[in-house]
């Protein structure tokens, strides 16, 4: 018999299941955890019916030859969880597989309360998601002090518990590893296609800044090396060129100028404005958390290496730019606070959970 049952499905999601389930069992130590867990969940005193792993496949056509497998790894979870019968089942992320699985275990009967953390981008595309959400499940954590509101409409209880990063950047204890340089930092992302595509412009840039400026150190994020690396490298940029994506919410609570970039070709803009219907009035994850441009970005045909040098020269030399992004940089902080996200998520699912 268990209590609880947790299911992630990639690395991040196994990240935060193990701090959620290290904050459960801190206010319940007798509590009993089933889970879908990956290596890091696994440390944990919980019972790991399955390995993550299992659910990991990256690119369309590994989608379609695992596709059998997969089906079949989603009606054995379903199935063990209906066996179980948990007092709730919490997903976290994986919003193709978990919203699947959570309408299945409704439409099968479960009786337990059905939890979801880490809401899907619906303020971005497939707001159809919004309402079939309200009818399957019973909590909604979110990671974004602006996702509540896009489910007030419904009656589906969505909180915001605090974002991961906030507290993990507070805690950070710099060694000045970088004392007394002038760094450039570039952070191309970590996906082979995102360094193949920014990477080349970035470092062109970088090389053009440091010959106008030869104070300037490059140095370029290993985003396979340990966070506190990354870390060190975030709080010591004088400026960074970054690649969209969480990095750009980082660097904002590190406090350091940024000019954000993301090369994606003409026909994938216009899929994604046009069929997806994806038109927002910012696209790095630190200018939607304010909704105001903290950061330059260049997405696309914008994303050009003029455009780029121009950004990051005026960012670099002009004090009054750099002053008004570290302002910005601070409502970035103060809009999501320093609320511990796991022990907050696991105070809501006990309040919303009878035991």
């Amino acid at each position: 018999m268990i209590d609880l049952f947790i299911s992630t499905g990639e690395p991040s999601g196994d990240l935060h299941g193990a701090k959620l389930a290290q904050a459960l069992l801190m206010l319940r130590p007798q509590l009993r955890i089933g889970a879908v867990a990956g290596p890091q969940m696994r440390k944990l005193p919980l019972t790991p019916f399955f390995p993550m792993e299992n659910l990991q496949v990256m690119g369309f056509l590994d989608v379609l030859v695992a596709l059998p497998k997969l089906c079949r790894q989603f009606y054995q979870i379903r199935d063990k969880i209906l066996e179980l019968k948990p007092k709730a089942v919490i997903c976290i992320d994986y919003p193709g597989f978990h919203l699947k699985l959570a309408k299945s275990l409704k439409k099968k009967g479960f009786k337990g309360k059905l939890i979801h953390m880490v809401a899907p981008t619906v303020w971005a595309w497939k707001k159809g998601r919004i309402p079939q959400m309200a009818q399957t499940l019973d909590l909604l954590l979110t990671f974004f002090p602006f996702e509540p509101q896009c489910f007030a409409h419904t009656p589906l209880p969505t909180h915001y518990v605090g974002h991961p990063l906030s507290s993990a950047v507070q805690n950070f204890q710099p060694k000045g590893q970088f004392l007394g340089q002038k760094i450039l930092g570039i952070f191309p992302g970590s996906r082979k296609t995102e360094i193949e595509r920014n990477l080349p412009i970035q470092l062109a840039v970088a090389k053009r800044l440091q010959q106008m400026d030869p104070s300037f150190k490059i140095v370029i994020s290993n985003a396979q090396d340990p966070i506190e690396q990354n870390y060190e490298l975030m709080r010591a940029s004088y400026l960074a060129l970054a690649t969209s994506g969480t990095v750009t919410l980082e660097l904002a609570l590190h406090n350091t100028p940024t000019i954000v970039s993301f090369a994606i070709r003409r026909l994938d803009c216009f899929i994604a404005q046009k069929i997806f219907r994806i038109n927002l009035p910012f696209y790095c994850i630190a200018n939607i958390v304010v909704n105001k441009q903290v950061f330059p970005e260049f997405f696309g045909p914008n994303f050009t290496e003029e455009a780029l040098f121009l950004a990051a020269r005026s960012l670099a030399c002009d004090e009054r730019l750099r002053k008004i992004c570290q302002t910005g940089c601070g409502e970035v902080r103060q809009a999501l606070g320093q609320t511990e996200a796991a022990k907050e998520a696991a105070i809501k699912i006990f309040s919303s959970v009878d035991f």
